[in-house]
């Protein structure tokens, strides 16, 4: 038994996290986004990993706050650089960090793709909570890099907020 590992994210319909420059202007200004209950799925999380170019994106876009500062914080790169210091560092394969989590425990993969690839590889995601916004990119940092692994999910929900519409997803028992 593992943590609990849940994805909690917007993407455009064409499904990219950010454009091609990793910005997320598109995101930022879209009717509903203050809607979505981000809120009430940030307090129920107890970890967050992330890549190291989320980490730069979310640090660029947001660079006078500390990232969730309630939570222990973790970046994965495969070289040193300075982070906060409500964050640590982690060099190790994602997946030997998530067995080493305690049971009771919940973590956020914020992102991005690269990151998702193993865990989703591995059919350690339990939960999703996606929400899908009406603007095409063309090309961008996806969210889905190409998997060795078929997986089906079962559809929990759907909900409307504004331009958004969120999905909810858990790994199917079958």
């Amino acid at each position: 038994m593992t943590a609990r590992v849940v994805f909690y994210g917007a993407i455009s319909l064409d499904g990219y996290l950010a454009d091609k420059t990793d910005h997320l202007e598109w995101l930022y200004h879209q009717p509903g986004g203050e809607l979505v209950p981000y809120e009430e799925f940030y307090q129920a999380i107890d970890y967050t990993m992330m890549g190291r170019r989320t980490y730069d994106v979310v640090k660029r876009d947001v660079p006078e706050e500390k990232l969730y500062p309630e939570k222990e914080n973790y970046v994965f790169s495969h070289s040193e650089f300075l982070v906060d210091d409500n964050i640590q560092l982690v060099h190790k394969s994602p997946i030997e960090f998530i067995n080493d989590l305690p049971d009771d425990k919940t973590v956020w993969v914020v992102g991005g793709g690269a990151l998702l690839k193993p865990i989703i590889e591995a059919k350690l995601i339990d939960e999703w909570w996606i929400q899908i916004v009406p603007t095409l990119l063309g090309e961008g940092i996806p969210l889905f890099l190409p998997q060795q692994t078929p997986q089906t999910l079962q559809l929990i929900d759907t909900k409307q907020y504004g331009q958004f519409v969120q999905l909810h997803l858990k790994k199917s028992t079958s």
